[in-house]
């Protein structure tokens, strides 16, 4: 399986992420670190992903070869992250074929109607239980 995780800005969220999926899934999977920024990228890098690539091209390029795409809600609206996601990016990732796992944070003046909020480790947690049961049902 193949996972790209987007994230901007300072990275933090990305880093988290990558770091449970290759705590929790292991070396089975292969994690792509797909940042707007080469800070993001980098910190996403050092918690365990495989290889990594920086900005609007490389997400572009990038998001159809996957199969799960996850990240903060905010890489489906153009122009969050202070503008970092540009429309381009949000096109890429939102007519890709991938699945696509979001967490529901992010200052982007979106708000999900009875989604509840948690703590970024909880939502952290939710997500690789759905990477699991989603890769489960896959290989039956």
């Amino acid at each position: 399986m193949r996972i790209a995780v987007v994230d901007g800005q300072g990275g933090g969220i990305g880093k988290h992420i990558t770091e449970r999926i290759r705590r929790e899934l292991g070396t089975g999977v292969e994690i792509i670190a797909l940042g707007t920024n080469s800070v993001a990228t980098s910190l996403m890098l050092k918690a365990g992903a495989n290889e990594g690539a920086t900005g609007e091209n490389a997400i572009i390029r990038t998001a159809n070869d996957v199969d799960v795409i996850v990240g903060p809600l905010s890489i489906l609206v153009a122009n969050s992250m202070l503008g970092e996601v540009t429309p381009e990016m949000v096109k890429a990732i939102g007519s890709s074929k991938a699945v696509k796992f979001l967490l529901p944070i992010g200052r982007n003046r979106v708000e999900i109607v009875g989604v509840q909020k948690e703590p970024l480790p909880h939502l952290i947690e939710k997500l690789v239980k759905h990477l699991k049961e989603w890769e489960g049902d896959r290989n039956v």
